[in-house]
């Protein structure tokens, strides 16, 4: 009598705990939709003048759709035996579109799922005539490939010959089902999420990036929108002109999951936290990653004043050789060491000097004469 009690409150339980679930799933899916988590943030600093780029990057945003739609949700349902051989083994699956496969002979027309799941979210398996070779632990599996999202529930099956014995319970990792052999029973598997049940002919719309600035002092609700990205390519850029063409991000952010802000020219008034917002609605993605920004004074290039050549009193003799600007597998190679061409350098001068004092020795020879008329006369007369 007792057991028969217990049965009842544990079915009544589990009646109200599908619903709940189903609610509180439903209202977290709302909630995310509203707001988003803040999965990274960065202190960044540059000079004016200077370019800068937000690096976000996501691989969970690349946009690859994929034509045969009913391959990216599929749900299997597995069995583990722990006797005699603790073997794991494919018991059914099914893709979103496609019929459903039974791996074992032995189950056709015992075993199966209801070929509505993935539009109703009930992914239960229905197992007839139960024997003692039904008996392990089974596990619902279900995977949507495209939102990398990945769930598995597990439920113990053990099977009883006395009615007597028939019970359900938590063993506190897992569900038990204790049922009669010969009977039918549901091992049930519930997931009624819009990502499991529904393919949005609009997805493209479902995925979006946008870039919002806080300037110092503003909150968070009243950031300035920069740039919205879609995944169809409509792209949607806010504010003045000039700061429409200084601020931007790839065509080919969702083909490459790079959507990073590029900012040209950094000016102090571009100062403040930026925030890169990465939605999938239909997959229930709803992430943030935050960059503070902070713009220094420009950089300074100066210029170095031109080193005055050594005076000819101090001779300069560095160690270092000097080759010429040939290849160093050309055979002209050649070195000439410094010294050297400090001897030739005293040569060259010298022998200007010893030019100079010529040409003034010419210059002095050659000068005219005066000629005195007077005495010229005389001579003549005489």
């Amino acid at each position: 009598m007792r057991s028969e009690r217990e049965d009842v409150i544990f079915q009544a339980l589990l009646l109200i705990y599908i619903p709940v679930a189903c609610f509180f799933t439903a209202v977290s899916c709302q909630s995310d939709s509203s707001s988003s988590v803040v999965v990274a943030g960065y202190n960044l600093s540059a000079p004016a003048g200077s370019r800068m780029v937000l690096q976000c990057v996501s691989g969970r945003m690349v946009w690859t759709r994929d034509g045969v739609r009913d391959r990216q949700r599929v749900v299997h349902w597995d069995m583990y035996r722990a006797y005699p051989d603790y073997a794991m083994e494919r018991v059914v699956d099914m893709f979103s579109a496609g019929d459903q496969r039974i791996y074992n002979s032995y189950n056709l027309g015992r075993v199966g799922l209801s070929p509505k799941a993935f539009k109703d979210g009930n992914f239960s398996l229905v197992i007839k005539d139960v024997t003692m070779n039904d008996r392990g632990l089974y596990s619902c599996n279900l995977h949507h490939l495209y939102c990398h999202l990945y769930e598995t529930l597990r439920i113990q099956l053990n099977v009883t010959k006395s009615r007597r014995k028939e019970q359900r319970y938590w063993d506190g990792q897992k569900a038990v089902y204790v049922v009669l052999l010969g009977s039918t029973v549901v091992l049930p598997c519930i997931n009624r999420r819009a990502v499991w049940t529904d393919w949005s002919e609009e997805e493209e719309d479902q995925q979006v990036v946008h870039w919002d600035r806080q300037s110092p002092g503003v909150r968070h609700d009243r950031a300035d929108r920069l740039v919205d990205l879609y995944a169809s390519g409509e792209q949607r850029s806010y504010g003045p002109l000039f700061l429409q063409r200084k601020m931007n991000i790839s065509n080919q952010a969702f083909a490459e999951g790079d959507f990073s802000l590029t900012i040209w020219d950094l000016q102090p008034s571009d100062q403040g936290r930026y925030s890169c917002h990465l939605h999938h609605h239909y997959c229930g993605l709803h992430e943030r990653r935050e960059f503070q920004v902070t713009v220094e004074p420009p950089l300074i290039q100066t210029t170095e004043l031109a080193k005055a050549l050594p005076s000819e009193d101090k001779e300069f003799y560095p160690q270092a050789s000097m080759r010429s600007s040939r290849s160093q597998s050309s055979s002209d190679e050649f070195e000439m060491d410094v010294t050297e061409v400090n001897a030739c350098s005293r040569e060259e001068r010298r022998f200007d000097y010893k030019n100079n004092l010529l040409k003034e020795k010419v210059h002095v020879n050659t000068q005219p004469k005066v000629i005195d008329l007077d005495k010229e006369m005389q001579k003549f007369s005489k």
